[in-house]
């Protein structure tokens, strides 16, 4: 398939890009402004987007971008993929990567997703480093029209209806909706 290939070509980038991190003794996680940024696995949101067949979306949102990766995952499956990220060197680097590979589908935005639109998205993502009830779950269930992708152990939504949940690699993963 030509989205594996793709994907492999995605996943090689941010190994190199983690290594060199490790290099100059960071960890591919720390503080950022509002919050606290940890990579995903790739072959985690792969996998998972596969599983929910996100191709039937259009327009993707990674809340909390990051450093891009899970974005330029999802455009491989979605027309539209976007992501908001307010610390600036992981939403420069996500730039850089959209660049390198030279995606087109992708848009970035740096800024504090409370201050984004969700209503333009029809599949969202979220890998949360805060309790949803600190102002997320409000904006969803004020903004989302479409299902919200639920990634890691911690912070779950209690008033969305989950929809769907696996476990990959021990890691849980949920659909959510309204």
């Amino acid at each position: 398939m030509m989205e594996d290939a793709a994907f492999f070509q995605i996943k090689s980038e941010y190994d190199n890009f983690y290594r060199a991190l490790l290099r100059k003794g960071r960890l591919p996680m720390w503080s950022t402004k509002l919050g606290f940024w940890n990579s995903s696995i790739s072959d985690e949101v792969y996998e998972a987007f596969k599983r929910f067949e996100i191709q039937k979306f259009k327009n993707f949102l990674d809340i909390g971008s990051g450093d891009g990766k899970v974005v330029l995952i999802a455009s491989l499956f979605c027309k539209s993929a976007e992501g908001v990220e307010i610390e600036g060197f992981l939403h420069d680097e996500a730039v850089k990567m959209q660049m390198k590979f030279g995606i087109n589908n992708i848009k970035f935005h740096n800024k504090d997703f409370f201050q984004h639109d969700f209503s333009k998205y029809d599949i969202l993502f979220s890998s949360p480093d805060a309790p949803f009830e600190r102002g997320l779950e409000k904006k969803l269930l004020k903004e989302m029209g479409g299902k919200l992708i639920h990634y890691g152990h911690l912070f779950h939504p209690r008033l969305l209806k989950k929809e769907e949940s696996f476990s990959i690699n021990g890691t849980p993963i949920s659909l959510y909706s309204k």
